[in-house]
C-alpha cells in the first residue's frame, strides 16, 4: 500500500476557509479538485495548497449538499498527475481500504481499514462503511482501495464511534461530474429538496427551475466580509503586505510566512486573548544547552515577545489582550514578530546547530 500512498500525495489538497478546514483532491480528467460541500460551505472561493501548486484561491463552482459534494477550480498553472479511477470495480466486504487526507491541519496523513458496510443509508444516500480512522480535516479526501482507485470520498464519522467512516461512493461523484460537464456551465448547485441539478443559465432567480425550492448558486454566495476584532486584523495584515484571503486558516486564525518562518496568528474571543506564534525551527541533536542559553538571554532583551520550546520546536510569540488591542500597538508587534521570525531562524541553524523546519 506505500506506492499507492505516495502517489496521492501530489493530488491530495489542504482547504482552508475563514470557517473550516478540510481536505481535496484533483481529479486531472475533469480539472476539479473534488471536496466535501460542508468544508467550503457558505463560500464563493476558498485557499487551496498542496505539493504542485502554491498556496491560492480556488473558486467554487459546484454545490451538492444532498450528498455532500463541492468541485472547485483553480488556474491551469500546475503539474498534478492523474488519479486512477475505475467506474466498473465492484467493492466487497473486507477488502482494504486506505483514508488520504489532511486531518487537524496536517501536511499528510493515510490511514488503513477494512470496508464493513456497503449499504449505510442516511437521506437516500448510500454510503461506503468502512474503519480507516477519519478526523476532523480528512472530510473531503479520497478514499482508495489497495490497486490505487479512488472508490470514494470521505465523508463523515460516528462521534466515540471507534472509527467508524463513511465514504460517499465513487458512483454519486461521478454522475455529478458528468452532470457538470454536460451542462458547459460554470456554476451548478444540486437541490437538495428534488435532487436535480440548477445550471447557472437557468436558474430562475435562485430557485429551483424544477421545483421552485430556494436554491443558492455558487456564484451568489456573497465574499466573506469579517467584522469587529477580526476585521481590524485583517486590515493590519493587509497593510504588512499580506493577501488576508489567501493567509486565512479556519475561524479566528491565519498563517503567514516570512522567509522560512511559519507564523501563525489567532485570536480566542472567549478569553479575549489575541496569539501570534512563528515556529522557527528545531532543536539540535547536540548543544542543547548552548542554545536555551542563548534563547534565555534574548528573552531578557525582547520586550513584547517570548521565545519557547515545544517538543522540539522553537518557538517565537506575542500575546494581547484585545481590550489593549488597537491598530497602532497591534501593527508593532506584528510586524517586530514577523521581522524577529526571520532574523532568528538563520542564527540559530547557523550558529547552534538547529535544523529547519519540513515545510
Amino acid at each position: 500500500m506505500k506506492e499507492v500512498i505516495d502517489i496521492y500525495k501530489g493530488v491530495v489538497i489542504q482547504i482552508a476557509t475563514p470557517f473550516s478546514t478540510g481536505t481535496g483532491f484533483y481529479l486531472k480528467d475533469y480539472d476539479f479538485i473534488i471536496t466535501n460541500e460542508h468544508v467550503i460551505r457558505d463560500n464563493n472561493e476558498v485557499v487551496v495548497d498542496g505539493v504542485h501548486i502554491k498556496k491560492r484561491m480556488a473558486k467554487v463552482v459546484f454545490l451538492d449538499p444532498k450528498n455532500d459534494l463541492a468541485f472547485l477550480k483553480i488556474d491551469a498553472d500546475h503539474d498534478m498527475p492523474a488519479l486512477k479511477i475505475d467506474v466498473n470495480y465492484q467493492l466487497k466486504l473486507g477488502e482494504q481500504v486506505v483514508a488520504v487526507g489532511h486531518p487537524f491541519g496536517l501536511k499528510y496523513t493515510a490511514t488503513q481499514g477494512i470496508i464493513s458496510n456497503l449499504a449505510h443509508v442516511v437521506d437516500d444516500v448510500q454510503y461506503i462503511q468502512h474503519d480507516a480512522a477519519l478526523n476532523p480535516g480528512n472530510s473531503g479526501g479520497p478514499l482508495v482501495n489497495s490497486q490505487g482507485n479512488v472508490i470514494g470520498v470521505n465523508t463523515f464519522i460516528i462521534r466515540d464511534g471507534n472509527n467508524i467512516g463513511f465514504s460517499l461512493p465513487l458512483s454519486y461523484l461521478m454522475e455529478a461530474l458528468e452532470a457538470f460537464k454536460k451542462a458547459n456551465t460554470d456554476s451548478a448547485a444540486r437541490c437538495e429538496s428534488c435532487g436535480n441539478l440548477v445550471f447557472e443559465h437557468s436558474s430562475e432567480k435562485g430557485y429551483c427551475d424544477h421545483c421552485g425550492i430556494k436554491i443558492v448558486l455558487p456564484h451568489e454566495i456573497e465574499n466573506y466580509e469579517p467584522i469587529g476584532l477580526k476585521k481590524t486584523i485583517e486590515s493590519m495584515l493587509s497593510e504588512m503586505g499580506y493577501d488576508v484571503r489567501i493567509s486565512r486558516r479556519g475561524p479566528n486564525n491565519w498563517e503567514l510566512k516570512r522567509g522560512s518562518a511559519i507564523i501563525n496568528i489567532s485570536y480566542h474571543e472567549k478569553t479575549g486573548l489575541i496569539i501570534g506564534d512563528a515556529f522557527l525551527v528545531q532543536l539540535p541533536k547536540e548543544q542543547i544547552k548552548d542554545i536555551y542559553t542563548y534563547l534565555l538571554r534574548e528573552n531578557y532583551k525582547m520586550e513584547g515577545l517570548t521565545f519557547s520550546v515545544k517538543g522540539q520546536d522553537i518557538i517565537i510569540s506575542l500575546l494581547i489582550y484585545d481590550k489593549y488591542f488597537n491598530i497602532e500597538t497591534g501593527l508593532k508587534l506584528l510586524n517586530l514578530l514577523v521581522e524577529k521570525a526571520d532574523h532568528y531562524d538563520d542564527i540559530l541553524v547557523n550558529e547552534f546547530g538547529a535544523s529547519w523546519k519540513e515545510s
